[in-house]
């Protein structure tokens, strides 16, 4: 186990302005600790790609590096699939010159010469295939430009705009989309395992939840926090979540049997700095634990029956005047007297409208779908809190959108997307989302309605017709959907929510109707959208093939009898565990298990039957499990 330290007077970061051959020269000969670096290209399915290019290379070829025209990759290293084939292979990396580049250093590998890590410049990049931008910064950069020249027209188109956002367009100067994320992970010991029984009393009895951390974890959550400071992310805090047990200490004095739910938070700034500081925040955490001898786990369902990992998405829109001062474009000309302004709602409209859209580009795993479950605090179906009134903030966590105000305070506005996760592709997701605002402002903007009319239309009941909302659907409530519905209910009044990985995707396999939405002004594209979903379905097929299906069945081999087989009730109720677990995963000359079923529908290509098959194995799976949990406490 490596000890971690801070080195205070290392580079951690080169701003934009240093971004240029004669500053790059300067700095680098200045750190010889930087011996790498390397191009980070994010391909559609949000991986990020990495090499080790000699430093003395690059400076040696700064020209040709900067211009993008040096460095290459195939096809096999990037997920783009129908894009990079095998026989149009090669992808280009273009440095992106308007975002912060980060120096990633190895604590383990000293350098002799100067006594310091050894670093790697990490260079976020577009990806270049046949001259086209063909991955998730791009996608996310051409929607970041697309909003503002749009909000920029409405703005000169419409006059009353400017007068309800209190300044002239004289005044104006740009706009930029704003972002933050709320990271949560789980830590724990390597190897050891805990009960999730005993994890599910202390989350229920909320024994955890924003406690004092101890020991190495506090050390590390410490050194995390101090280190994104260095980096320029400006935390805000890093504590406790709702998940956890309370470590044992060992005779030596060190703590183990370590499995806490944390969470880090840092400052928002333009969405595609904020998409990239998410991506090296989570290298960070993983790094700054793993030497200190803990397992970080990004997934969003890491443990059954116990609290999954959020990553809930702060959106909202800024117009810059030219002296300085910022606007919040989503907020009222009145916070006393309207909860949005005519942007805002139009924002919020689209966002809600048009999430069949989004989701796909959020939740997109398995792991997403296991979260998102009653319970758990994490939002099922798609509805919005705006608050109890105009003076009362949303505190609604059971909903998928929550608005975000002060009253006194117009810069705070924003939107809260609840249902990201911290494997999101925030790229996309950010994409999506501020795509379909897009479509919702237009509305709003050309309809003419005032705030009040557009509020109105917002909080419609179920079967009210509206000009641009569903007539069969609510989009506002403030109860606790969980205690005050029936699944029925909510599935009613707020749509039905996808349950698998090909539910979500499936409206951009199909819904050309819609597609016109991600794709206005070039940011998405047919091909684009058609090589994620088949990454996305091919991954869902390979991860419940390989993964699912032999985690499964090494769980049911565990599940063995040991009762008495004197005791009726035990006997009965071990028969139909048996029952169960033998539909699960035996073959017999009667049927075929669920678990060969999926495999010959991914055989076929059958990909709607496999997902109501991934569904009927779930529910079998939580069956037999509580069972079983029922069994092994009647035992002595």
């Amino acid at each position: 186990m490596t000890n971690f330290r801070i080195y205070p007077d290392l580079l951690y970061l080169l701003p934009p302005k240093t971004h240029n051959a004669q500053d790059l020269e300067n700095i680098l000969h200045a750190h010889p600790e930087i011996k790498f670096v390397s191009f980070v290209g994010i391909d559609l399915a949000g991986n990020d790609t990495d090499e080790k290019i000699p430093i003395g290379d690059f400076i040696d070829n700064l020209q040709g590096y900067l211009s993008g025209c040096v460095v290459q990759t195939d096809g096999s290293s990037v997920e783009l699939p129908g894009i990079a084939t095998l026989n149009d292979g090669r992808v280009d990396f273009e440095p992106d010159r308007d975002v912060v580049w980060f120096i990633d250093y190895n604590y383990e590998h000293i350098d002799s010469t100067t006594s310091l890590p050894v670093g790697t410049l990490r260079i976020p990049s577009f990806l270049i295939h046949n001259g086209d931008k063909v991955c998730s910064r791009s996608i996310l950069k051409r929607c970041t430009e697309r909003f503002a020249a749009e909000l920029e027209r409405y703005l000169r188109e419409y006059p009353a705009l400017c007068e309800e956002l209190g300044f002239s367009i004289d005044e104006f100067d740009h706009i930029e989309l704003t972002t933050a994320t709320e990271l949560e992970f789980w830590v724990s010991s390597p190897e050891e395992k805990v009960n999730t029984r005993v994890l599910s009393t202390s989350q229920s009895l909320k024994e955890q939840y924003w406690k004092r951390t101890k020991g190495v974890v506090r050390t590390a959550l410490e050194q995390t926090v101090l280190l994104l400071g260095l980096y320029g992310f400006e935390p805000e805090m890093g504590h406790k979540e709702v998940g956890g047990v309370k470590a044992h200490l060992s005779d030596a004095g060190d703590f183990h049997n370590i499995m806490e739910q944390l969470e880090v938070d840092w400052h928002y700034s333009n969405a595609l700095q904020a998409a990239d500081y998410e991506l090296m925040a989570r290298i960070f955490i993983k790094e700054i634990f793993r030497m200190h001898g803990l397992e970080v786990s990004f997934c969003a369902k890491p443990l059954a029956g116990v609290a999954g990992s959020g990553e809930h998405t702060h959106l909202n829109a800024v117009a810059f005047m030219k002296d300085g001062h910022k606007v919040n474009l989503f907020s009222p000309k009145d916070m006393k007297k309207d909860f949005l302004g005519t942007i805002g709602w139009g924002a919020l409209m689209g966002f809600m409208k048009h999430y069949t859209l989004i989701n796909p580009f959020i939740s997109v795993t398995t792991d997403a779908f296991l979260r998102l479950q009653p319970g758990f605090e994490a939002p099922t179906h798609a509805v919005a809190s705006l608050g109890k009134d105009i003076n009362t903030p949303s505190r609604n966590r059971s909903v998928l959108l929550g608005l975000i105000r002060n009253s006194e305070s117009a810069v705070q506005t924003r939107f809260e997307i609840r249902s990201p996760n911290p494997h999101t592709n925030t790229y996309l997701c950010l994409s999506a989302s501020y795509q379909c605002m897009l479509d919702g402002i237009e509305y709003a903007v050309t309809s003419g309605h005032s705030t009040t009319e557009l509020e109105k239309e917002f909080c419609k009941g179920y079967g009210e017709e509206a000009e641009y909302l569903e007539t069969d659907k609510v989009y506002r409530c403030e109860e606790d959907i969980f205690a005050n519905y029936s699944t029925e209910e909510r599935d009613r009044l707020f749509g039905v929510p996808p349950a698998t990985v090909y539910d979500s995707l499936r409206c951009l396999l199909h819904a050309d109707d819609l597609i016109p939405i991600l794709c206005a002004g070039g940011v998405f594209s047919d091909q684009l959208i058609s090589s994620y979903a088949h990454a996305m379905l091919d991954r869902w097929q390979m991860e419940l093939s390989e993964r699912i299906i032999p985690n499964n069945l090494s769980q049911i081999r565990n599940i063995v009898p040991f009762h008495d087989p004197m005791n009726s009730y035990d006997v009965a109720l071990w028969k139909e565990i048996d029952t169960i677990r033998n539909r699960l995963a035996k073959d017999t000359s009667e049927y075929v298990s669920i678990f060969k079923e999926i495999r010959l529908a991914i055989d076929a290509k059958n990909l709607k039957e496999l997902s109501k098959l991934q569904q009927q194995m779930n529910s079998l799976m939580n069956e037999m499990t509580m069972l079983y949990a029922d069994y092994s406490a009647n035992q002595l």
